[in-house]
């Protein structure tokens, strides 16, 4: 069985599919009130499954009248994407947990197969890249700027 936050994020994501213009607004009382949940439920979806290295920008506004808006990222073009991901996203250093939101986000835009993007995992993985954390995070993203690069000259 699905636990509550898989369900409010399938939610969040069908309706931000029907949304024409790739964004949605919502109150985050109720949605809670929708999935008879707290509010901090809400919260924790919104920051851990709708990140930018996940492919989305959220906004929030506080008080009475405030909302978050979600708004799903479009790739302009592979070139743009790669800049993203290789300077402003990776940098000199990575973690494994942002390594795999980024190859889950290239998974979910298609530009690599499950087999790839199981791949690209397990090379970057702390159980291969058996040496201290800096050296480790620091290599990580070394090796995940060449496999976005190789994946989208194809």
């Amino acid at each position: 069985m699905r636990n509550i936050s898989d369900i409010i994020e399938q939610h969040l994501k069908r309706i931000l599919t029907e949304s024409p213009d790739g964004s949605i607004e919502i109150q985050r009382s109720e949605l809670a009130d929708i999935f008879q949940c707290v509010p901090s439920q809400i919260n924790y979806v919104i920051n851990t499954r709708f990140t930018v290295e996940k492919g989305y920008v959220v906004e929030s506004k506080r008080g009475g009248g405030g909302y978050i808006r979600i708004r799903k990222l479009q790739i302009v073009s592979k070139a743009k994407l790669q800049e993203l991901l290789t300077e402003e996203l990776i940098g000199e250093s990575i973690t494994q947990g942002v390594g795999y939101a980024i190859i889950d986000r290239l998974l979910e835009e298609k530009l690599v197969s499950q087999r790839e993007a199981a791949l690209m995992k397990i090379a970057t993985s702390r159980s291969v890249l058996l040496v201290d954390a800096e050296l480790r995070d620091r290599l990580r993203a070394t090796m995940l700027k060449q496999m976005i690069a190789t994946i989208l000259l194809r």
